[in-house]
């Protein structure tokens, strides 16, 4: 459930501000009152996680005065302002500074929840992005989520951070759920762009007419943010669903590219999903536009290409699902690690994803396994994919590093206790763990 946003409400008169405060605090809001301008500058900063509700006329600093402090720290924030009857030309010069909107006394109580409602929303989606932007300024974080030690999870990561140099569009593509979206963040955060604008667009999520606008504009009246190439400007457009793009977006789109020059204003990232035998995005788009997105390119690895990466995803996102659910994360058996490997995973990371939260509810009410929920995936879809088979040595390989990772998370990177619960010599632990490339260091609390 959503935090409730919080009201900040500036009035000089102690009846107004109590109820106003009374009434939105029935509302379901987390209201604060503040007796003068001064008062409440002092605890409302950039990032503060709600709205403002302000008289105009006060002692001191007045409302207007206030609205620019405000707007000058931070300008998305939503201000409302309470203005005397007769103070129309007030209310449009705080319009003009930035207020979202204004409320004339005496006002309706349901107009000004109906006020407050549009602006917490507003404020929410702005919170929203600017946490998702400051995520992908770190590109180091968002590389983390690239989990995997094999060779084409080192190149895949070796060819985000060359591409995300570069200023050409990118053409990413991959089979379903296999994390395309996650690669085009990461590209963004590595590269120049990174803390500008990100904004990512399906176009299989609107009719023609819908996703024009979007695109391009122009908005409706009603819609409140800019058509996407005017957002993403100077930072990066990302196109889902590349391939649903119809024939006279593809022509608009190639117009506004041809008018950016070269290096690009907005970098696009175009990701394609395509799955239908037979096709590929090259078929499905115009060439010109093709050649345009394909400049560079990236192709993510299927889950069955990323040999144990597997069992370490697994383990990631069991503990993971274990620390939401307060529950302590299933314990995987060497049968049901050889079962892991061999599933041919036509949903790849997002189907083990879905498998590793059931597995940790399972496993929390006590009972079912791993290989039974397996069982289940596979019996309810085509498999269409196989997987070949590997040498006994490497599925026991596999299972011996995951079992001593998984060990070594629980007890903290006390080897002790790895040593007595798998009943190894400390030469032997130290060997395997060299062997398979198992750090102490990142198993000790706090690391």
């Amino acid at each position: 459930m959503a935090k409730a946003m919080k009201i900040a409400i500036v009035d000089d008169e102690r009846d107004m501000r109590q109820s106003v405060s009374q009434w939105l605090a029935l509302s379901g809001y987390d209201t604060e009152t503040f007796a003068s301008a001064e008062d409440a500058l002092g605890s409302i900063g950039q990032d503060y996680p709600g709205i403002v509700i302000s008289d105009i006329k006060m002692p001191g600093m007045d409302g207007i005065q206030l609205l620019r402090k405000l707007m000058s720290t931070d300008s998305t924030l939503p201000v409302i302002m309470i203005t005397g009857h007769g103070d129309v030309p007030i209310a449009v010069e705080a319009m003009r500074i930035g207020a979202f909107d204004f409320l004339e006394k005496p006002f309706n109580p349901d107009r000004m929840s109906e006020l407050a409602k549009k602006a917490t929303n507003a404020r929410r989606l702005t919170l929203d992005n600017r946490a998702l932007r400051k995520e992908l300024s770190d590109g180091s974080e968002i590389m983390r989520k690239l989990i995997g030690a094999s060779p084409v999870m080192d190149r895949l990561r070796e060819d985000i951070l060359d591409l995300g140099q570069a200023d050409g569009h990118v053409l990413i593509e991959g089979e379903t759920g296999t994390g395309k979206t996650t690669v085009a963040h990461a590209l963004h955060a590595v590269g120049a762009r990174a803390g500008k604008k990100f904004v990512l667009l399906s176009c299989a999520a609107f009719d023609e007419d819908a996703l024009m606008r979007r695109l391009f504009g122009p908005m409706q009246p009603e819609e409140t943010r800019l058509p996407a190439l005017e957002e993403a400007r100077g930072g990066t457009l990302v196109l889902e669903d590349i391939e649903a793009l119809p024939d006279g977006a593809q022509a608009r789109l190639l117009s506004a590219l041809d008018e950016q020059g070269n290096p690009p204003e907005t970098r696009i990232v175009a990701i394609c999903n395509l799955q239908d035998e037979g096709k590929t995005c090259e078929s499905v788009l115009r060439s010109d536009l093709f050649y345009r997105l394909a400049a560079l390119k990236i192709t993510v690895p299927p889950l069955r290409a990323r040999g144990e990466d597997m069992l370490a995803l697994f383990t990631a996102l069991s503990e993971q699902f274990a620390e939401e659910y307060g529950c302590d994360a299933p314990r995987v058996s060497a049968q049901e690690a050889a079962q892991l490997l061999q599933a041919p995973w036509p949903g790849n990371v997002r189907q083990l994803i879905n498998l590793a939260e059931r597995a940790v509810l399972q496993s929390r009410r006590g009972q079912g396994t791993i290989a039974s929920l397996l069982m289940s995936d596979h019996d309810q879809m085509q498999p269409v994919m196989t997987t070949e088979g590997k040498p006994l040595k490497e599925y026991v390989e596999a299972f011996e590093r995951m079992l001593i990772d998984n060990t070594m998370r629980r007890h903290k990177g006390s080897i002790a206790s790895v040593m007595d619960e798998l009943c190894l010599p400390r030469r032997t632990l130290n060997e395997k763990m060299a062997k398979y490339g198992l750090q102490r260091a990142d198993y000790l609390a706090g690391a």
